[in-house]
């Protein structure tokens, strides 16, 4: 196999006020492989990519390719010379068929007819020749995550990329879908194409990539080929220390015990029902129990009605029908401020804009919903000195990377956000916890002190709902798991019963056979 290089960028430099968010940056890709970019929150990959997409300019630095140097000011240049992306978020039209997404934008054959028939006729060979079946006429709307990336991904090869950018490209899918994914991208590097795939998830590149580069802050760690990597070796360049492996949640071998304190059941859920603008349903017939000591998880593709069942149980929004107890709380007939200061916790999906104030510093944010409680407060009178010792112990025990607790919100990080929202749920003693997506944005140490601190309150007795677009995640920590597919709740799974394809096919709508 032709092994001959098809990318090279140089001393690449790139600073976003007074983040340096690329420092001296240089990777090669070689023809006929998966080169994986691997590197946690905030470590450049996505920019690097970025830049040679023709999305950012660069501040110094150089990009040849295929042996000549070439300036990409816009993603047009970048396709022209061959370069495709496909991001995480998709820009589709929704209302618009899978033929036309992937045509729009160039040039076809009958332009004054409109007749596809030349462009449908290529498209199908493609979709043959690379293994991803789709229905061309089917709209963008009525499919599936899976389906709309096998979109983005035909619309770049019919473009006649050589080189493909795939940013994040597992995050939403099912089991199945990354399996078929891997598969099809196996399938193109043997027909010529070079494959640069960004990911955070140590088994992708692991499984898929031949060969894996590692950045940090900004920086090169090491390249290393997929034959003489290991999980250590990575995760070492990605945090720039070791890990205690035999201590570590995350590399744990030994399966987690389903040992619940009691059959006491702290949350019973029966019937829930939520109807959002024009009666439209959001969650139907949504019933479970969470016991005291029960880590219970909720798997589905984003946007399946987990954000509404999130908020359903700590009263944001109201439900239509139902009920929710909760340690014995009519909890459906309670407000969020009541339930919170009853024992309920309750990390939210979207820090950026819930349960995050930018214009409030630190310390407020961490006592945010607790400040009228003690010993925050006495007598409707916050105790700033106690606020700010507290405040200081939780900055210092969660790693939050700041210049003090009166330093403004908005100046956080995003990974420093959710370390602050995770500090603020762990502060006080609660029985029940809400967690959405809690490890998003978080390094490997942080993601592995969180999954000790959930353990930790489930061997206390605590109730806990671990809402996830992370399977592994999930499999990882629950005792229980239920699925939701599109607002309902497709079956529930006893740990004993776990098995990644089964889940994969119940986040398709699919219902248990167990």
């Amino acid at each position: 196999m032709n092994q001959s290089s098809v990318l090279q960028m140089h001393g690449i430099y790139k600073r976003f006020d007074a983040n340096q968010a690329l420092d001296d940056v240089s990777i090669e890709v070689k023809n006929n492989e998966i080169y994986g970019l691997l590197g946690g929150n905030g470590a450049g990959k996505t920019t690097l990519m970025n830049i040679l997409y023709g999305l950012y300019k660069m501040d110094a630095g150089e990009i040849n390719l295929f042996g000549n140097k070439v300036e990409i000011s816009s993603p047009q240049d970048a396709i022209q010379l061959g370069i495709g992306m496909v991001h995480q978020h998709f820009l589709q039209f929704r209302n618009f068929s899978v033929l036309h997404n992937i045509v729009v934008g160039t040039r076809i054959k009958k332009p004054y007819t409109m007749n596809l028939a030349a462009e449908e006729k290529k498209i199908k060979g493609l979709c043959e020749r690379f293994g991803m079946p789709v229905d061309l006429d089917m709209p963008i709307e009525e499919l599936s995550m899976g389906i709309c990336q096998k979109v983005e991904i035909l619309k770049a090869l019919y473009r006649g990329v050589k080189i493909l950018i795939l940013d994040e490209p597992t995050t939403n899918l099912t089991p199945q879908e990354v399996d078929d994914l891997f598969r099809s991208l196996k399938v193109m590097v043997k027909e010529g194409l070079s494959i640069v795939f960004i990911t955070h998830k140590l088994r992708e590149v692991m499984s898929v990539c031949d060969r894996i580069s590692v950045l940090r802050n900004g920086r090169n760690i090491l390249t290393v080929g997929r034959a003489e990597a290991s999980e250590e070796m990575l995760v070492k360049g990605m945090v720039g220390k070791e890990i205690d492996v035999e201590k570590s949640v995350i590399f744990s071998k030994s399966e987690t015990k389903t040992e619940r304190i009691s059959n006491q059941a702290i949350v019973q859920v029966d019937n829930l029902q939520m109807e959002g603008k024009e009666s439209i349903t959001l969650l139907k017939d949504i019933s479970f129990e969470i016991h005291q000591g029960e880590i219970f998880g909720i798997a589905g593709v984003a946007g399946n009605g987990q954000r509404e069942l999130a908020e359903a149980l700590v009263g944001v929004q109201a439900l239509t029908g139902g009920h929710v107890s909760i340690n014995g709380m009519t909890a459906s007939q309670m407000s969020s401020r009541d339930l919170f200061e009853h024992g309920v916790a309750y990390i939210p999906e979207d820090r950026l804009t819930d349960g995050f104030l930018h214009k409030a510093n630190v310390a407020q944010n961490l006592i945010l919903g607790f400040h009228r409680l003690a010993p925050y407060s006495r007598s409707g009178f916050i105790k700033w000195g106690m606020v700010f010792d507290a405040t200081r112990q939780l900055i210092a025990e969660y790693n939050v990377k700041t210049t003090g607790p009166q330093d403004l919100g908005g100046n956080l990080s995003g990974g420093n956000i959710q370390r602050v929202m995770i500090a603020r749920a762990f502060s006080r003693p609660f029985k029940f916890l809400v967690a959405h997506n809690a490890t998003r944005g978080l390094d490997i140490p942080s993601m592995d002190f969180v999954y000790s601190r959930l353990k930790e309150r489930k061997k206390d007795g605590t109730a806990i709902l671990l809402i996830s677009e992370d399977l592994d995640e999930l499999l990882l920590l629950c005792d229980r798991m239920g699925v939701l597919f599109s607002g309902q709740m497709v079956g529930i799974l006893e740990r004993s019963k776990f098995e990644k394809y089964e889940i994969g096919r119940m986040m398709s709508g699919v219902k248990s056979n167990t």
